[in-house]
């Protein structure tokens, strides 16, 4: 297929490995083993987890889970706390499915308690440092009340306590990621032991592609639920969680203009392709991709002196080191690997695969 506009490669191959490594490293931990959907939100890709394996899923929405319903996966759990006004459509869902949702204040579960008409499965979000969203640990004044009041309804089954360690994404070092994972077992195993003779089969689920795939001991975790994994990408490289040849994803982008007087290239492909998140390069500015170009039969990934260093809507701006201008003319494709390849997949909604397939995603979000 010949590529036109800015377009995301996808290399199968890549994608299938990196599915099969964490498929057998949740088999060999005996976790199970709950992928997060939200990256490559495709159908089609939801596939390869199931030929390698996977039975249940995580997702981010509600949208996401009624789309993956559609083509047959039938325990799905929404990895977003409960969003009232959604109570009526989560009923439909719970009436078709296996269905899990997360609570996190008195008011979703009372929500929850007065209007569900289907079994469902309740997980108590719990904060394990992110502090995003999520009740801490040590509240268990707040954690007992909810407990009571599901233990109280024919239809709500609590599940366990589920938690996202998205803070080994803010991580200076692969032992920093270890230590905030282990800190979050802490967390977790403690609200275990408080709750298992009460609750037996409680579950506690957790969910981050760093300490997933870097960390070896998961002491009292019953389920992991990674999702960037299937993807990697530059935060991961930066992070030591993944080599560059784990990344399976490119933004391929025409060459627009070049400018040596300022040693810019200029590409179509910008913030509406690749979102607006970055990383901090070598010079202590803003990187919003790493650069490959070809030279010949051969693709060079340059080095950090040439990089995606500035995005309007659908400008990018390459700084380009003055020795490697010649390799851009207006006209050329060249890659781009991006920071975050879960927001640069979701504003594209397709796949180019190396196999030449074009792979769509859920259409709306």
């Amino acid at each position: 297929m010949e590529i036109t506009r800015p377009t995301l490669l996808l290399n199968k191959e890549i994608a299938l490995r990196n599915i099969e490594n964490m498929v057998r490293k949740a088999e060999n931990l005996h976790l199970n083993f709950r992928p997060h959907f939200k990256t490559h939100q495709s159908a089609e890709i939801g596939e390869w987890f199931r030929h390698a394996g996977v039975n249940c899923i995580t997702v981010s929405s509600l949208t996401m889970a009624n789309y993956f319903a559609e083509f047959g996966w039938d325990d799905i759990t929404i990895a977003f706390s409960v969003n009232i006004p959604e109570i009526p459509e989560i009923n439909e869902l719970a009436g078709r499915i296996k269905l899990n949702v997360l609570i996190e204040n008195r008011e979703g579960l009372a929500a929850l308690q007065e209007q569900i008409t289907w079994h469902t499965g309740v997980f108590v979000k719990i904060d394990t440092g992110y502090n995003r969203t999520g009740i801490e640990f040590n509240r268990v004044t707040l954690i007992d009340e909810l407990l009571e009041t599901i233990q109280k309804s024919p239809l709500l089954e609590f599940k366990g306590f589920l938690s996202h360690t998205g803070h080994t994404y803010q991580s200076n070092s692969t032992h920093d990621i270890f230590n905030r994972h282990f800190d979050a077992l802490l967390k977790l195993k403690a609200l275990k032991a408080r709750y298992q003779n009460d609750w037996p089969e409680i579950i506690i689920s957790l969910g981050d592609t760093p300490s997933c795939s870097l960390c070896e001991k998961f002491d009292g975790v019953d389920e992991i639920r990674p999702g960037n994994f299937v993807f990697y990408d530059l935060m991961q490289f930066k992070l030591g969680v993944c080599k560059l040849t784990d990344i399976a994803v490119r933004m391929v982008c025409p060459v627009v203009a070049v400018h040596p007087s300022r040693n810019e290239v200029v590409i179509y492909g910008g913030a509406v392709h690749f979102s607006k998140d970055s990383i901090v390069n070598i010079d202590g500015k803003p990187l919003f991709g790493r650069i490959i170009i070809a030279d010949g039969d051969k693709k060079i990934l340059l080095d950090e002196k040439n990089y995606l260093h500035a995005l309007s809507q659908e400008h990018g701006i390459l700084k380009i080191a003055p020795r490697d201008l010649s390799y851009f003319k207006p006209g050329d494709l060249i890659e781009i690997i991006p920071v975050h390849s879960c927001l640069t997949a979701n504003l594209m909604k397709e796949y180019l695969t190396t196999e030449d397939e074009i792979i769509k995603m859920m259409p709306f979000y």
